[in-house]
């Protein structure tokens, strides 16, 4: 293939995909995307010669042409991740970013646009055209479309610095996980420490020749599945405080220190955002979502604040309390390596209860199969894995086809892979690669997309058995995947995930409470070995312990969301930015964190979610908590007419799934539950309702 990021095929040859390529397919890109936009914004239409298609669509297509092939390098960035390839994707990004600061930017191109939605084919269009319209001009003006020619230069540079300053920020977050790693040489170390992680640690010595049977080292880095068990079982104190001094450390030691970033990537937002006429960042990303603006948001993480801190002071005094008996000391701030043990240690006092005694229960491949079972009975689809795989970019990568039920027509596939490696960055995401459009016998051609997570993997020859709070993790990635799979929108840029960001996240977490009831839970939750499922009683402990600590649960998900809108609102703008992040962190977070003995270093060198890209989920991580309250609200729906009804499934499906950016997400809401969100429904989900 000449320019292999250029094929159009379905099923994606990923093998084919090489850094080598990266530049020269790129580059060819980004000419014919230039080349369509300069047929746009250079022809001279008359009025009456200007149509949706050639205009809206003929725009669409032009974009398509750059963000599909480019796409397709953040992906295999994020997954395959290695230095011939960073280097190609960095020589790229700034010319990639300045095509797409450009186009808003165009006056010829916005001219047309303009004069198109003057026209009479514009005033005649239907509902969701008029909307692709409506958000086209919305985009253009956001972007600067009528500011003067200086102000255009200076905004173009300003998305190629963020462009590049965040894949540094990325990259360094990146090499600082993989830079790390601890080796314990005695078991005795490792006292507490469950038989499954301590036996993947042994692997992971043993993978690195660091190891043999005869002479056991386990080796231990900061990929979740590999430190978290020993931060909440490890007896030793010492083992512990090295893994949380590990974790400080990522995008914060010498060589990847963020911190320079962090303060240049907000001062780059901050003066887009005056640029754009706004305040804040905030203002300026939040205009066309739920929250409206920063003032908002904020409002709506404080709120929740106010409504949990007695609750969280409460545990966080029962923690401390429980340490000091149990000890036989007075009680006092703990250690930040103490927390997760401490808190682990007395819910299986309180509850009688080990989470890690629900692992049998859930191999991936159940779990997986499972899930499938539940959304095909109410959602009316078909999951199969074909019997002849396609290429993949790794070979753990599995390959799933989805049909509607009913009608058996090819709805989309996509992919999914699950387990961490050096090269893949952590966390877990959707993405999407493909999406359909109608055609002119009235059926559609199929989405693509995919699924990635840094699930607990497989140890010798046994599968992989997963801690129920990576079940849901894996339900919350379907959820958005579904979003995109099952979109039925005209229009390709209103279709599945591209809605606003704090309604993206209702498909995700509306999905993870199938993971709680015990009609969904029995199609998957099974012994890997002796078939049965999860035993009542341990179920029943499961449930009791469901909001064991849901307060602080709640509070450190509103600690990184204030941390997130102050930044972006209050300090970006402040004239000293070299101030301590330290420091500043503590301040801002002094009512919504455990007090420590030790102070934990800030969360910014390390929040991906706000600083691995120029916009990310910056100024938006509230959505999260906000997309929470509406899913918290909308599963009443399911416990009311039945957790399996499909009838309420099939409601969900056609009013939110498919509806994608086609309506206004509070509307969307409304036509599935007959009323606005209950704003206490997430409160009384969690126990701290009074």
């Amino acid at each position: 293939m000449e320019h292999p990021f250029l094929e159009d095929e379905f099923k994606i040859r990923w093998s084919q995909l090489r850094p080598e390529n990266v530049v020269p397919d790129i580059a060819e890109a980004i000419r014919r995307a230039e080349n369509k936009i300069n047929v746009l914004s250079g022809e001279d239409f008359p009025d009456s010669g200007l149509t949706f298609e050639n205009t809206l669509l003929a725009l669409e297509s032009a974009y398509e042409t750059l963000s599909r092939p480019w796409g397709l390098v953040g992906h295999l960035d994020s997954v395959c991740n290695s230095d011939p390839l960073r280097e190609a994707q960095n020589t790229m990004l700034p010319k990639v970013s300045e095509f797409f600061a450009k186009v808003p930017l165009n006056a010829g191109l916005w001219n047309r646009i303009k004069s198109y939605s003057e026209t009479e084919d514009a005033n005649s269009l239907s509902s969701t055209r008029r909307r692709f319209l409506d958000e086209t001009i919305t985009d253009f003006l956001n972007s600067g479309a009528e500011l003067s020619d200086e102000k255009k230069e200076r905004l173009m540079e300003l998305e190629s610095e963020l462009a590049q300053k965040t894949q540094k920020y990325s990259e360094n977050v990146l090499d600082s996980t993989n830079a790390w790693e601890m080796i314990i040489n005695e078991e005795s170390d490792l006292m507490g420490l469950p038989d499954l992680a301590k036996s993947a640690a042994l692997e992971s010595a043993k993978s690195k020749d660091l190891a043999t049977d005869d002479d056991p080292k386990w080796r231990f880095t900061l990929q979740a599945p590999s430190y978290f068990p020993v931060l909440e079982h490890v007896e030793s104190d010492s083992v512990r405080k090295r893994v949380w001094e590990g974790t400080c450390a990522i995008g914060a030691s010498a060589d990847y220190d963020n911190t320079d970033l962090v303060w240049e990537i907000l001062s780059l937002r901050q003066e887009k955002s005056e640029i754009l006429g706004k305040n804040n960042f905030a203002d300026q990303v939040l205009q066309r979502r739920m929250a409206k603006n920063g003032e908002r948001a904020l409002g709506f993480v404080e709120d929740l604040h106010n409504r949990t801190k007695s609750f969280f002071d409460v545990e966080t005094n029962e923690l401390q309390d429980y340490k000091a008996q149990s000890e036989g000391t007075d009680s006092g701030a703990l250690e930040p390596w103490e927390i997760a043990y401490w808190a682990e240690k007395r819910r299986k006092e309180e509850y009688d209860f080990d989470d890690e005694e629900l692992r049998p229960y859930f191999s991936i491949g159940s779990v997986i199969e499972g899930m499938f079972s539940i959304v095909t009975e109410i959602f009316g689809v078909k999951i199969t894995e074909p019997e002849q795989s396609p290429d993949v970019w790794h070979e753990s990568v599995k390959f799933y086809e989805i049909h509607d039920a009913e009608k058996g027509n090819h709805l989309g596939s996509f992919y999914a892979d699950w387990f961490p490696r050096e090269s893949k960055r952590s966390g877990a995401w959707m993405n999407y690669l493909i999406t359909g459009e109608p055609q002119e016998n009235g059926g559609r051609t199929p989405h693509l997309g995919l699924m990635c997570g840094n699930m607990t993997p497989p140890v010798g020859n046994e599968p992989a058995l997963l801690k129920h709070d990576e079940v849901e993790t894996v339900f919350h990635e379907f959820g958005h995947l579904l979003h995109h799979l099952l979109g039925e929108v005209d229009i390709k840029s209103l279709n599945g995930v591209n809605v606003a960001w704090d309604f993206v996240e209702l498909p995700s977490q509306i999905m993870e409470n199938f993971c709680w009831a015990s009609e969904s839970l029995d199609l998957f939750a099974r012994h890997y070995e002796t078939g049965d499922p999860i035993p009542d009683d341990l179920f029943e402990k499961m449930l009791a312990a469901r909001n064991y600590r849901s307060a602080t649960a709640m509070m450190r998900q509103l600690s990184l969301g204030k941390l997130d809108l102050e930044l972006h609102i209050n300090e970006a703008s402040k004239s000293d930015p070299g101030r301590d992040l330290d420091a500043l962190t503590e301040g801002l977070l002094s009512e919504y964190t455990i007090p420590t003995l030790t102070k934990a270093s800030t969360m910014a060198r390390r929040f991906g979610h706000l600083f691995a890209s120029p916009t990310g989920y910056a100024a938006a991580y509230y959505s999260y908590k906000w997309a929470e309250v509406l899913d918290a609200d909308a599963f009443t729906r399911f416990l009311e007419e039945g957790i399996m009804n499909p009838q309420v499934g099939l409601e969900f499906r056609s009013k939110i799934l498919s509806k994608g950016n086609s309506e206004d997400p509070q509307k969307l809401f409304h036509d599935f539950m007959g009323r606005d969100p209950d704003p206490e429904a997430l409160l009384k989900r969690s126990g701290l309702f009074s």
